[in-house]
């Protein structure tokens, strides 16, 4: 059996502790040089740029015609995809919309916060959105229901998905079926920085955006960091990380079973059993080798290299509280608290993006559709970011309206800062020389 990293946390001093905590994006470094000239040849060349990086980069055959998916390959997507597998991303997109159709806010509110003088907020959708579908370790409908369903609910009137073509230079044909159910007719064929680039700048084929989100790789986590001033780069979502959190009331197979589902996304991703009981380590440690017998090679591969590398393995604790300071610590992407009471964990862990509890509520079904979303932060941001919610398609403005019999209150006390910070202009605005215009 592969060599599974095992930590036991009390034999770890500080520094060993703190390289538990970091993930492969951590250190953009050696991304950032790279996707430079890769942005600027975009900015300069648009279409050209993108043909050529998709076929040095993608090792995909396009011309600029085709850079965007057409109408016939949406229509004949769905005769490429099984009729169970549609029927699984038309469950998903309904759980997802009705999820967050409950997280879409009041158009606008008001309050009178004094007789006379009312304050509230408007929530308006942001013009235009890309939403970013990764391609390179597999097809992920389901990455592009998880972005696709908020944008439409919150009502933005222009949403294009970028994703990598595949060799021949079609789209995934499932990802064409989630983008179509869940109203979104607009996909372009490019990854990667190339992409990312591609929806700051605008380029013959490809519209411009205010916005990008969705999950990538240090190429594109990276081109999102140097283009934040062109694009608002949304939430940092990259490589896929997860804490399995058990205690001494499960198994240590299904521990080992659900530690597995988010270390197989790629071998830059993170993943970590968590455990105060020796039982629970050892039985997962010992199971591994006969779940890794039911995948494909492709995903041992992947999972082998977090296990037995720097980014994943199994923790052993010496109590639940230094699991919680672990856990905490380390402010997952996905979180599952296995156990058969889990609610007597929860209030204990406050740094996680996604909370799963109990054995019946692995990864697997939350990032296929259980509702909340599946885009979520990555490499500690979860400590000050959440998911990905409606509220990331629309934008906040204030809303204040003083009546003429509220204003003279308003305005004395306006007059007294404004004098006293010296701004003049302000402290006018608010003196007899207005009330000698009302």
């Amino acid at each position: 059996m592969a060599d599974v990293s095992f930590h036991e946390l009390a034999k770890l001093d500080e520094v060993g502790r703190a390289a538990l905590l970091r993930r492969s994006e951590t250190d953009l470094s050696g991304f950032i040089d790279k996707v430079k000239p890769i942005i600027e040849a975009v900015r300069t060349q648009g279409d050209a740029a993108l043909v050529r990086f998709a076929r040095e980069l993608d090792k995909a055959e396009l011309d600029a015609g085709r850079l965007k998916a057409s109408e016939t390959e949406f229509d004949e997507a769905f005769g490429k995809v099984d009729a169970e597998v549609i029927g699984a991303i038309r469950f998903g997109i309904d759980n997802i919309r009705r999820f967050h159709e409950e997280q879409k806010p009041e158009p606008m509110w008001l309050k009178e916060m004094r007789p006379g003088a009312y304050a509230g907020d408007r929530f308006t959708p942001i013009k235009s959105v890309a939403l970013y579908v990764p391609r390179g370790k597999g097809a992920f409908p389901s990455v592009t229901m998880m972005t696709a369903v908020p944008a439409v609910v919150a009502g933005v009137p222009d949403i294009a998905i970028v994703t990598p073509p595949a060799p021949d230079g079609s789209v995934d044909a499932a990802t064409l079926v989630a983008a179509r159910l869940a109203g979104v007719e607009t996909v372009y064929k490019v990854g990667g920085a190339q992409a990312v680039a591609a929806v700051a700048y605008g380029t013959e084929t490809v519209r411009p955006a205010l916005k990008i989100v969705g999950p990538g790789s240090p190429w594109v986590v990276a081109a999102k960091r140097l283009l934040a001033g062109t694009i608002d780069p949304g939430l940092p979502a990259g490589p896929s990380e997860a804490v399995i959190f058990a205690d001494d009331t499960v198994k240590g197979g299904l521990a080992a079973l659900d530690l597995l589902i988010e270390a197989e996304h790629g071998p830059d991703s993170s993943a970590y059993l968590v455990t105060h009981s020796r039982r629970v380590a050892e039985e997962a440690l010992a199971s591994l080798p006969e779940h890794w017998a039911r995948m494909t090679a492709q995903r041992v591969d992947f999972s082998k290299t977090v296990l037995t590398g720097s980014y994943g393995g199994i923790v052993l604790t010496q109590s639940v509280e230094e699991s919680y300071r672990f856990v905490n610590d380390y402010a997952p992407e996905h979180l599952e608290i296995l156990s058969t009471d889990p609610f007597a964990h929860l209030g204990h862990i406050t740094e996680a993006a996604e909370v799963l509890l109990g054995p019946h509520t692995p990864v697997s079904i939350a990032n296929f559709g259980l509702g909340p979303n599946a885009v979520l932060p990555t490499s500690r941001w979860a400590r000050s970011v959440g998911p990905l919610s409606v509220m990331d398609f629309v934008k906040r403005s204030s809303i204040g309206y003083v009546t003429a019999s509220a204003y003279p209150e308003f305005a004395k006390n306006a007059w007294t800062l404004a004098r006293y910070e010296g701004f003049s202009s302000h402290e006018h605005a608010v003196s007899d020389v207005r009330k000698a215009y009302l």
